[in-house]
């Protein structure tokens, strides 16, 4: 029957969108890493939900505290993107009955608990319910002053910039799922970027407020999705020039017989920021950044033709839109 095909998460989002009526001056339209409302003034309500879902999102291995933290840590990220500190969180627990034991919910509330204050926010409410698989839906919300960081806003010429290496998680999730080797002390740094993943809030946070970023987002759907995202939302293409990646990660690839670039570009779950950066603002913003610790990566800048094109030692390569997405991709 015409129209009951499969579709991905993407297009679901996308029709949904279109059969919503939209809200009047809305601050951030569809489509972007939060949502927000008008309050009074110049300030603005953000908000942000997502969930884990034990299926899709909890790998072999994972605890209880550390898929409950994780599901606090990937909304935060995104609030991270857009240069926004949360306020409060809400949580919409769905528990199966074989975790509606009393060790199971302490673990889940440990890890909720702990991710919330690890960055500065509290869990002050949800819900409980009985589900087939356990669920953790988690809502954000915050304030904002000014304008956010946007997925819109790169110009041609802008610095393309990341807060991170890339490849540890989808070389840990190898680990976790194949016959992949590694030597114990790698194998430790990949599976713990798996399990105990950090959103870059730090980083978001200095930045805001400045005129240094023209677009943001995080990349939790790996960095190739996140820089399609960019080049959609902001009208441009992007030219690679730095592979961001580590030695540990370059390890893992040779000893395995794997594409490096794959590892790097169709991983997920990283949770790094993905920015553009106004190139006569390139020195502030680092420096801005440095000051929390943390640190911009350049590897690339914003181009007008609209393609995602990675060119290492003269030979280039088309980066494709591709990365996780529930209901396409395999798990």
């Amino acid at each position: 029957m015409v129209g009951t095909e499969t579709i991905g998460e993407h297009e679901i989002i996308q029709l949904i969108h279109k059969r919503l009526t939209v809200m009047p001056n809305m601050p951030v339209p569809f489509g972007d890493d939060v949502s927000a409302a008008s309050l009074s003034g110049n300030e603005i309500a953000v908000l942000k939900t997502d969930m884990l879902v034990a299926a899709t999102d909890v790998p072999v291995g994972m605890s209880l505290f550390e898929a409950a933290r994780k599901a606090i840590v990937m909304n935060i990220s995104d609030f991270a993107s857009k240069g926004v500190m949360p306020s409060a969180v809400v949580v919409a627990l769905g528990l199966p009955k074989t975790l509606a034991n009393k060790r199971a919910v302490t673990e889940l509330a440990d890890g909720m608990n702990y991710g919330a204050r690890e960055y500065g926010t509290y869990i002050i409410g949800g819900d409980v319910n009985e589900t087939s698989d356990l669920i953790i839906s988690v809502s954000l919300f915050g304030t904002a002053c000014n304008a956010l960081m946007l997925r819109s806003g790169a110009k041609d010429g802008d610095i393309l910039a990341v807060t991170g290496l890339f490849g540890k998680t989808a070389s840990g999730l190898r680990l976790l799922e194949g016959n992949y080797k590694a030597t114990a002390s790698l194998r430790e740094i990949l599976v713990n970027a798996v399990f105990r993943p950090n959103a870059r809030l730090r980083e978001g946070l200095a930045l805001r407020g400045y005129d240094y970023v023209s677009s943001s987002m995080d990349s939790s759907d790996g960095l190739a999705s996140s820089l399609h995202e960019l080049s959609k939302m902001s009208k441009v293409g992007f030219l690679i020039d730095k592979l961001p990646v580590g030695s540990d990660v370059e390890e893992f690839a040779i000893n395995n017989g794997l594409d490096v670039v794959d590892l790097v570009f169709y991983g997920g779950e990283e949770y790094e920021l993905v920015l553009t950066i106004r190139p006569e603002k390139w020195e502030e913003a680092k420096m801005v950044v440095e000051t929390v610790h943390g640190q911009l990566i350049p590897i690339g800048k914003a181009i007008y033709d609209k393609k995602v094109i990675l060119k290492l030692n003269g030979i280039k390569r088309d980066i494709e839109p591709r990365g996780w997405e529930h209901f396409k991709s395999q798990i």
